[in-house]
């Protein structure tokens, strides 16, 4: 059998009010008989009733996580990060991965309701802005990560993507880059970056961008090869490559090297999300990092503290982006002295 909170109170030697107290972390109770209930709840190896506690009106201490694709290392890294920090504060997650499909993302918040979790986290990629209002409306405690949405009052977490996409674009002009090819999928945060991207371009003396942004159906290698054959498939094609995340680059890699070119020397790749898989290529990738264990505990920390009562205001905490040199861009003269020199 299951040990109760009775058998907990018994061996402890004190009231069930207060072992309920010390797993709740609520009332006045002594750090010396709060550890013995603790140590008593190890020993037994007791877990609550999460069911029953929500049914009382009280925190079942989990919250559910809404993430588009967890085949992303960038998602699968979040979620990681988002998970250690929920540990750290006692809270478990219920990891939902939404695929992008709004119908989905409704199915999984009516699951996790009935589940009585006591927070919703939404990851970058949620387009389902009908089911955030009821969210909001029926006063759950709601947060964003990786994605700004200034029309909702709630709290988020997110970087600034518009600037991590002119920071990308500037990291390929100082090179002599002037054919820039483009591949995203089509959401929010990337068509921040693209714009960024586009405004880095006018500013930097009107290069134009090369044809037009290819928008990938999936954010997977196969898609960023796909994209990038055609673009290297073109009479005139581009010197470099903006992925706006680094499965993209990989797979524009990959289609450098079935065309027989070389990177970088034929043509520069550059990432965006710094993932594990960035320095796991060869050559490793260039990319823009965005400070991922940074954004999962800030952004559990805002839900924990809105879910105990901690804040009344909602707070909106943008983080900055970090070029990463690494060996997929190099100056384009490197091209051209070879060139001259055959």
């Amino acid at each position: 059998m299951k040990p109760t909170i009775y058998d907990v109170a018994k061996k402890a030697g004190v009231s069930i009010a207060t072992v309920s107290k010390v797993i709740n972390n609520t009332g006045r109770i002594s750090e010396k008989t709060k550890n013995k209930v603790l140590k008593v709840i190890g020993s037994l190896n007791y877990q609550q009733n999460v069911i029953a506690t929500a049914l009382t009106g009280k925190h079942t201490y989990t919250i559910g996580l809404l993430i588009p694709d967890l085949s992303n290392l960038f998602f699968a890294e979040l979620a990681r990060s988002i998970e250690d920090r929920g540990n750290e504060l006692g809270y478990n997650l219920v990891i939902c991965s939404t695929d992008y499909n709004p119908e989905k993302e409704a199915k999984y918040i009516e699951l996790l309701k009935r589940k009585n979790v006591d927070g919703f986290i939404l990851a970058s990629g949620f387009e389902n802005t009908y089911e955030v209002e009821k969210l909001i409306e029926e006063k759950y405690p709601v947060a964003i990560v990786a994605r700004d949405v200034p029309a909702f009052n709630v709290n988020a977490v997110c970087i600034d993507d518009f600037q991590g996409g002119y920071d990308a674009a500037s990291c390929l002009i100082e090179l002599g880059h002037k054919k820039i090819a483009i591949i995203a999928r089509d959401v929010w945060s990337n068509r921040e970056r693209i714009r960024g991207f586009r405004k880095a371009l006018e500013d930097h003396g009107g290069i134009e961008e090369y044809e037009f942004a290819q928008f990938a159906l999936e954010s997977s290698v196969q898609a960023g090869k796909t994209i990038s054959l055609e673009y290297l498939s073109s009479s005139d094609p581009p010197t470099a490559i903006f992925a706006c995340n680094d499965l993209l680059a990989i797979g524009a890699i990959e289609a450098i090297r079935e065309k027989n070119l070389r990177v970088p020397d034929d043509v520069s790749v550059i990432g965006f999300d710094n993932t594990v898989i960035a320095t796991i290529i060869d050559p490793q990738l260039t990319t823009m990092a965005q400070p991922i264990q940074h954004m999962g505990r800030e952004v559990m920390d805002l839900i924990v503290a809105e879910i105990k009562g901690e804040k009344q205001y909602k707070s909106r905490i943008v983080l900055d982006t970090k070029r990463i040199v690494r060996e997929s861009t190099a100056q384009i003269k490197r091209k051209q002295n070879a060139n001259k020199k055959s």
